[in-house]
């Protein structure tokens, strides 16, 4: 693909949409399932919904096309075997499901259980699904060494156990936040008048 950028700082990368709008928009069982979804996942609005869909039914439309082929094509083997391999690397499908047929039967909730901010409440770092979101949007919350500030960030099994707090937070003993300081010296303040 080439691209003639009229003017040097216009881009000249092409973006795909990440989310899909439903085609109809006011279908109340649709809407009353997403509103569900916003409140018991902590999401900000519906696009976030959307975008999981999107990606849902790119997975099952891949696992539909390869499931079309011959059980003995390489084609089949080998990107059916990569596919279930990053599914089950991120915990979407659990180990035992191990067929395309599986893919399948995906459903949105199956990659919400696996984002930063459901497990961050799930392991007991936040008190609710919305104190978890604004935990990882402040930087409080790292996986392993790495410092994660996007919500939707999808963990993988083998990093799941090294969700903890940052070394920076407060939480995680790092320096005190601003209103615990301000405290702290005025009541350094009041010892002093004594």
């Amino acid at each position: 693909f080439t691209f003639v950028c009229r003017r040097a700082n216009m881009s000249a990368r092409v973006y795909s949409k990440t989310a899909k709008s439903p085609r109809r928009p006011f279908e109340k069982e649709r809407l009353d399932a997403e509103l569900k979804l916003l409140g018991e996942y902590g999401l900000k609005n519906k696009r976030e919904v959307w975008r999981v869909n999107l990606q849902v039914a790119k997975m099952r439309k891949a696992a539909r096309e390869l499931l079309t082929l011959d059980e003995h094509d390489p084609k089949r083997i080998f990107e059916g075997a990569a596919l279930l391999r990053r599914l089950h690397n991120y915990g979407i499908l659990p180990e035992n499901q191990n067929q395309l047929d599986y893919v399948l039967g995906l459903t949105v909730n199956n990659l919400l259980e696996r984002r930063l901010q459901t497990l961050v409440f799930k392991l007991g770092f936040a008190k609710s699904i919305h104190q978890a979101r604004v935990f990882i949007r402040q930087r409080h919350i790292r996986v392993g060494k790495q410092l994660v500030d996007i919500p939707s960030f999808m963990v993988r099994v083998e990093n799941q156990n090294l969700i903890d707090f940052a070394h920076t937070s407060p939480f995680g003993g790092g320096r005190p936040g601003r209103v615990a300081r301000k405290r702290a010296n005025k009541n350094k303040g009041d010892d002093d008048d004594m």
